[in-house]
């Protein structure tokens, strides 16, 4: 049976990488412009940028792109994500999973792609982390650190794979390993949390968390190692800071040797303790966040959480919060730099401090937000490209959409035409975006122009509103809803069948079954697709159905995050039975 499940968006994956090179940082954001014919006549991205900037589609179609780096002659590094780990069961390019882009026109485009490194042949399932240092390409790859040594004038390298460091932790909910190397050599692995919010049963409704958190031991932290060295062995040994859930981007001041990180908070506030928190809180609770990395930090994770309309940590409700007025052990760990809407997603960071861009986008970071799954029924958001100012080691001001109009349409995991996932700042200051879904790289530079710096878009505040339920409650008339004519199980009800809808969609129950299989239950990288017929826990018989929702999937067989019961949230048996009748009603259509 097809595997229903409620999982968190993880990358996708993933996290952009801000990687130096002789001590120069390397990493940067990407972003889009609107139509200024003027000034940007090449301009095919479709993204909407500040007024005197141009963005073109460096490259396309290259495999899920993660996080990438530009080496001091232009050419751009891009480590991908694919092959039955991203999304499962699909074919990965053919060749490696890095890839050489080169514009040796000087037209804004790639016109050199070249694939090396790991293929899924020799077992490879791509990565998200990717750095230069010391004449070499560091990239991750499965459970892996490993560098190729890049002769000058050569655009990939000839030799084979030589490894830093193994043993790296995989599986769970965020097993990708984004990381930076400093100036001095010293190479910081992410190596993110397995769950949640290390509950005894990972995003189940009202399970406590496990005291100690053992998971602590291995994961939800930062290792250092040295990136001279070659065949070092993970261990707890080498952790630098603890108690970060899921570290995705860095961003590096080059002036002060400052180091930035972002985090993905928690999930699921509302749907694993319904008790403590109305709906809307699981759209706006809690914030994401960039925070200033410092040796032997804790920043809280599994126990707190920060809470931007009281802007503090709070104490979580596995361990003893009381749904955000309890600060408890939260009162000693390092509180974030600066905060921005919950569950955006924020991915790749890259640091700014180039020349070439209007004097306000200095000494700030962009960060790639990858996109949220986690605001049903409430509209989601994200997907853009967010400048944040910084001033020494806290925040400048507030935020600003610096790229938007990567998804489409329609703001969605399973709808969104793009999600931006990396950044990365070329030698002539340029920005350049990744994308992971259809592996498109963008390429942003400013023209110029009269108000340039006058026009901009400030983020959302922090304490707005989680807005209006996006699907509409009255039924609209026969044909025209998008399941009209769904068909119903033997012994279910046309009214089962609509309640199920509204559970399957987060109005009802506090179910975000949309975060893995999308909206329109077509699947995402993070579920199947529920509506092709194809089962692999049962039967596919309505009750067949209500019974894998009921017990959940711990041994998932295709993806790799498990399905808690009833998908952690609290359903009554009644509210199981519709939902079952609606995904099998889904599978008949």
């Amino acid at each position: 049976m097809r595997l229903l499940r409620l999982c968190k968006v993880f990358f996708p994956l993933n996290l952009v990488l801000a990687a130096l090179a002789a001590g120069i940082p390397l990493a940067a954001a990407g972003s889009r412009s609107p139509a200024l014919p003027e000034f940007c006549p090449g301009d095919d991205s479709g993204l909407q940028l500040p007024p005197g900037f141009c963005a073109t589609i460096f490259a396309d179609n290259i495999g899920h792109a993660r996080h990438l780096v530009v080496a001091p002659n232009g050419v751009v590094y891009v480590n991908t994500w694919s092959g039955s780990f991203y999304p499962p069961g699909e074919a990965a390019p053919e060749g490696g999973f890095l890839v050489a882009l080169q514009d040796k026109r000087g037209r804004g485009k790639a016109d050199v792609i070249e694939r090396f490194g790991e293929t899924a042949k020799t077992g490879g399932r791509g990565g998200t982390g990717i750095a230069l240092y010391s004449g070499s390409i560091y990239a991750e790859i499965n459970d892996r650190i490993v560098k190729y040594a890049l002769p000058v004038g050569l655009v990939v390298p000839q030799g084979a794979a030589i490894t830093v460091v193994s043993g790296l932790p995989l599986g769970g909910d965020h097993p990708m390993h984004p990381f930076f190397i400093d100036a001095q050599g010293m190479l910081y692995v992410d190596v993110a949390t397995a769950t949640n919010s290390c509950q005894l049963k990972n995003r189940t409704l009202q399970s406590p968390g496990a005291a100690p958190c053992t998971e602590l031991e291995t994961r939800g932290g930062i290792w250092r190692y040295d990136a001279n060295k070659t065949d070092q062995k993970f261990s707890p040994a080498e952790r630098y800071a603890t108690g970060i859930r899921n570290v995705e981007g860095f961003g590096i001041d080059s002036k002060d040797h400052s180091v930035f990180i972002t985090q993905h908070g928690r999930d699921q506030l509302h749907a694993n303790w319904p008790d403590l928190y109305p709906l809307d809180q699981e759209a706006t609770l809690p914030a994401e966040e960039v925070m200033l990395l410092k040796q032997g930090g804790d920043y809280g994770w599994p126990e707190c959480y920060y809470d931007q309309f009281q802007q503090k940590l709070v104490l979580a409700p596995e361990y003893g919060g009381d749904g955000g007025h309890k600060v408890g052990v939260c009162a000693s760990k390092v509180a974030p730099v600066a905060a921005f809407p919950a569950h955006w997603g924020p991915n790749g960071m890259v640091f700014y401090d180039q020349n070439r861009f209007p004097a306000r986008y200095r000494d700030g970071v962009f960060i790639a937000f990858h996109g949220s799954w986690d605001r049903a029924p409430f509209p989601q958001g994200g997907y853009n490209v967010v400048f944040q100012p910084l001033v020494g080691d806290h925040s400048g001001g507030a935020c600003e959409i610096f790229a938007d109009g990567f998804a489409g349409p329609v703001k969605s995991p399973d709808k969104a035409v793009h999600r931006p996932s990396g950044v990365a700042v070329g030698p002539d200051g340029a920005l350049f975006v990744a994308d992971d879904i259809t592996g498109r790289i963008y390429r942003i530079t400013y023209k110029g122009g009269s108000g340039a710096e006058a026009k901009f878009t400030p983020c959302p505040s922090l304490t707005a509103p989680a807005g209006e339920i996006v699907r509409a409650e009255a039924k609209p008339p026969e044909g025209t809803h998008p399941d009209a004519g769904l068909r119903v199980a033997p012994g279910a009800t046309q009214e089962m069948v609509a309640l199920g809808d509204r559970i399957y969609h987060g109005e009802v129950g506090g179910a975000t079954c949309t975060g893995c299989h999308g909206a329109s239950a077509k699947g995402t990288p993070l579920g199947p697709d529920l509506t092709n017929g194809k089962w692999l826990w049962s039967d596919g018989s309505w009750k067949g159905i209500g019974k894998t929702i009921t017990d959940g999937v711990p041994l998932p067989k295709q993806y790799r995050s498990t399905m808690p019961a009833m998908g952690g949230a609290q359903l009554t048996s009644d509210q199981v039975s519709a939902l079952a009748a609606y995904v099998w009603a889904l599978s008949q259509h």
